[in-house]
């Protein structure tokens, strides 16, 4: 160790004062690297708590830390708060449990107290916080946003007047932070808050981001263009549907991501009813037949004898005896008549054709080239495109007739796919985790680096050893050479230094003299060329 030490200040005491300047500035370097890097290894690794808190949300968290002496650090202007990540869980459960932080609202747990002599009116105004409450919390959970207020406004309840205004209405306040919120995740809320109120119409309810855009605009249906809205909608998914058809099966021959396929549909948006009737003359069919018979019967009746002597006989004006009467004659007509009815064959066809029948497909496809094994893109021959274009006819269900071209329903080009790499936004945990296991690897990169900064510096201290060449032909081409002197001359003719005694000439050690001493040597070297001539 001792002899380590006396290497050590040798070396030190060899060095020039700019090289001892180097070596010092190295070594603090070195010594500030590895402070910095204990210190940044000692240093709790800090993960976020909550963001985006209030003034009051954010006290009520960082009195709650205090009071268990939980070591926490305030970013984001106050804002965020910051935690060791081994405990972000543990207090994040400890904090819920005491209901911190309190950004949701009050819920229905309002009424877990019975209040008695409670007036009517207060009762309503709670019930209308807790579902206030209960929306806010419920919205805040979907994906995409921070945090959410609900507002509804009940009409005031009257028995005898009721103007057709008073209706419920309600007004959401999403937080999204930069980014925004798709139609079909603002429909969502609308018709989530409209169902959770009674009497609440979908169309009632406003939706507003941080931003101030009212995301609900557009969403609202007119009733003049509610028909068209809803059939661009349905054509819109009708061709999204049959492009992702063609395309995922083109996927699985080419391989994903070297075919896009748009598809254009033409969908009828007539509704219509057709109602049709047929007769047929021959077929007619009797339906009702009826029969009338009349008879008349002639019968003559003889005439009947003179009574008995009696009461007839003995009044006057009677007939006398000797009279008899004629005889009488009655008639019978017998007569029968029949009556038939036809009814004629008739059929009655309705047809009722409701909008949405698709009368055209046409569809683009793009397919990505191929590329041979020197990397030179290959086109596809007439073949080849021609069968893949049945196979896309096929698959849309495209009826070709026989006189049109199939290129004019769908239509086949090869372009060159440009190559793109997308990187997924990291989330919070995941880079969390990245941090634990980069965090050894980047200590011992950052010691590495600091001590080949160290070594580098050393080595730069140490004198550089030139090329010794006593003429530079190139320079001096008219001077004679001189030739090298012998080691025993050059032992004699240069002197040496402290701590160089026994040392054997060399060529580096005439340019390490030569360096340290240059107009010594020169001296010494000319007088001994001289000398040389003279003898």
């Amino acid at each position: 160790m001792k002899q380590a030490f006396q290497q050590i200040a040798k070396i030190w005491s060899e060095l020039t004062p700019t090289h001892r300047i180097l070596v010092s500035t190295g070594a603090a370097a070195v010594l500030l690297g590895i402070g910095a890097m204990l210190y940044w290894a000692q240093k709790p690794d800090m993960k976020l708590l909550y963001g985006k808190l209030g003034e009051k949300e954010a006290a009520e968290v960082v009195q709650a830390l205090e009071e268990q002496n939980i070591p926490f650090e305030l970013g984001g202007g106050g804002t965020s708060i910051y935690v060791n990540s081994k405990d972000v869980y543990r207090v994040r459960m400890d904090l819920a449990s005491k209901g911190l932080p309190n950004t949701d609202g009050v819920g229905f747990e309002i009424f877990d107290r019975s209040n008695f002599g409670i007036s009517d009116f207060v009762q309503r105004t709670n019930y209308t916080r807790a579902l206030q409450g209960e929306l806010s919390r419920t919205v805040a959970q979907m994906q995409g946003v921070k945090s959410a207020r609900v507002m509804v406004v009940m009409p005031e309840s009257r028995l005898l007047v009721r103007t057709t205004d008073s209706r419920p209405t309600a007004s959401v306040f999403v937080d999204t932070g930069n980014s925004k919120l798709d139609a079909a995740a603002v429909n969502s809320i609308r018709s989530l808050v409209s169902n959770a109120v009674e009497g609440l119409k979908i169309d009632d309810v406003a939706v507003v981001d941080n931003a101030g855009n009212v995301l609900s605009e557009d969403l609202k249906s007119d009733p003049q263009l509610g028909s068209a809205a809803s059939v661009v909608k349905y054509r819109q998914q009708t061709e999204e549907y049959l492009a992702t058809k063609v395309e995922t099966m083109l996927s699985k021959v080419l391989g994903p991501g070297n075919s896009v396929v748009r598809v254009s549909a033409t969908i009828n948006t007539d509704a219509s009813t057709l109602t049709e009737e047929k007769f047929d003359p021959e077929g007619q069919v009797p339906r009702q037949e009826t029969t009338m018979e009349d008879t008349v019967n002639t019968v003559e009746k003889a005439p009947e004898p003179n009574a008995g002597a009696g009461t007839a006989a003995n009044v006057p004006g009677a007939a006398q005896p000797n009279e008899q009467e004629a005889p009488t004659k009655t008639s019978n007509t017998a007569r029968s008549s029949r009556t038939q009815s036809f009814e004629i064959n008739k059929s009655t066809t309705n047809v009722v054709k409701n909008p949405g029948a698709i009368t055209r497909i046409t569809a683009a496809v793009f397919l990505a080239q191929t590329s041979s094994e020197t990397g030179q893109p290959t086109p596809r021959t007439p073949e080849q495109i021609n069968e893949l274009r049945s196979m896309v006819i096929n698959a849309l269900g495209i009826d070709v007739p026989k006189n049109e071209n199939p290129s004019s329903f769908v239509s086949i080009q090869e372009v060159p796919f440009p190559s793109t790499v997308t990187a997924a936004d990291p989330i919070a945990d995941q880079v969390g985790g990245w941090v634990e296991l980069v965090r050894p690897i980047a200590a011992l990169a950052i010691a590495a680096i600091v001590f080949g900064i160290f070594f580098f510096m050393l080595r730069r201290a140490k004198p550089e050893e030139i090329s010794f060449e006593l003429v530079d032909e190139t320079q001096q081409p008219q001077q004679p050479t001189a030739a090298l002197p012998d080691a025993e001359l050059v032992e004699e003719a240069v002197p040496l230094l402290p701590g160089q005694k026994n040392l054997k000439v060399s060529p580096e050690l005439l340019n390490s003299l030569i360096r340290q001493k240059p107009e010594n040597v020169g001296a010494t070297l000319r007088e001994w060329l001289i000398s040389k001539s003279n003898t």
